[in-house]
C-alpha cells in the first residue's frame, strides 16, 4: 500500500536571498527581474501554497500580460483568488505612478513636431479602451503641454465634439496651439471619413481665433496615425484659409 506523499510549495521567504525578487532587484537592478518577479514585488504576499511569484505569473497568464492586466477591470482582478483589495489597490497604484510620470516628462519636453511621443505617453491609457475617448492635448508658445482634457466618450462623430467649446478651452487656458488625441477600439488607426470631416470643421474653428491646430492623432493596436506626419494637417489649413478668401471676397 503506497503511502500518501504531501507536497507543500515553499514561501518565497524560505527561499535562497539571491534567489528573491527583491533582493536580486536590490543587488542587481530591476531590468534582470522577469514580469512575474517584478510583480510579485507588488504583491509582496501570495496565498497558503502559492508564492508571490506564482500568484504574480498566474495573473499574467489568466489576462494575456501586462497588457492585459493593466487594462482589466478591478471586478474581474476581485474573482482571483488572493487579490483582494489591498493588492488590487496596490497594482492600481503602480500603473497611476507610472501614467504621472510619463505626463511630467511630456509636460518639460516641445510635442508639437513629435506625434511618436504623445502617442507613446498615451498608448497605454488609451490603446485598449473598449470605445472611443477624444482627448484634447493643449500647448503654450513653447509647445510645452499646459493641460490635457478629455472632451468626449463614445462613438466620435462631427455632433459629438462641439468647436465653440474646444475655443472656449483654449481661450481659458491661453493655448497656442492643440493637439486632438483619440483611439480606434478597431485596433486599425487609419482616419475615417468622419475624422477627417471633425479634423478639417476644428482647423476651420480654431484658425477664427488663430490658435493652430498641430496634429490629431489616432491610437490604434500598437500604432498610430498622425494628420500632421501626413501632411493633413497642412492640406486642410489651406483649404481654409482658401474658402475663407472667398467669403472675404
Amino acid at each position: 500500500m503506497s503511502e500518501k506523499i504531501t507536497c507543500v510549495r515553499q514561501s518565497i521567504k524560505d527561499w535562497p536571498e539571491n534567489e528573491r525578487p527583491r533582493e536580486r532587484l536590490l543587488l542587481f537592478g530591476p531590468k534582470t527581474l522577469s514580469n512575474a518577479e517584478l510583480l510579485a514585488i507588488f504583491l509582496r504576499t501570495g496565498i497558503q501554497g502559492k508564492s508571490a511569484r506564482d500568484l504574480a505569473q498566474e495573473l499574467l497568464n489568466q489576462f494575456g500580460g501586462l497588457r492585459g492586466l493593466y487594462s482589466v477591470e478591478d471586478k474581474e482582478l476581485g474573482k482571483v483568488k488572493g487579490l483582494g483589495p489591498a493588492k488590487i489597490a496596490q497594482l492600481r497604484a503602480a500603473i497611476e505612478l507610472s501614467n504621472r510620470y510619463l505626463a511630467e516628462a511630456l509636460k518639460d519636453k516641445p510635442i508639437l513636431n513629435q506625434p511618436k511621443l504623445i502617442y507613446e505617453y498615451l498608448l497605454h491609457s488609451m490603446r485598449d479602451l473598449p470605445q472611443e475617448e477624444f482627448k484634447i492635448l493643449l500647448l503654450n508658445q513653447k509647445l510645452h503641454l499646459i493641460e490635457q482634457i478629455d472632451a468626449f466618450k463614445g462613438t466620435l462623430t462631427q455632433s459629438s465634439i462641439y468647436p465653440r467649446e474646444i475655443i472656449k478651452l483654449a481661450l481659458r487656458y491661453g493655448a497656442a496651439s492643440l493637439v486632438f488625441v483619440h483611439n480606434h477600439p478597431s485596433g486599425d488607426p487609419q482616419p475615417s471619413k468622419p475624422d477627417r470631416a471633425l479634423t478639417r470643421e476644428l482647423i476651420l474653428a480654431c484658425q477664427s481665433v488663430q490658435v493652430k491646430v498641430a496634429d490629431h492623432i489616432i491610437i490604434g493596436n500598437n500604432c498610430y496615425f498622425s494628420f500632421s506626419e501626413a501632411g493633413l494637417i497642412n492640406k486642410y489649413q489651406h483649404q481654409v484659409a482658401q474658402a475663407m478668401e472667398v467669403q472675404e471676397l
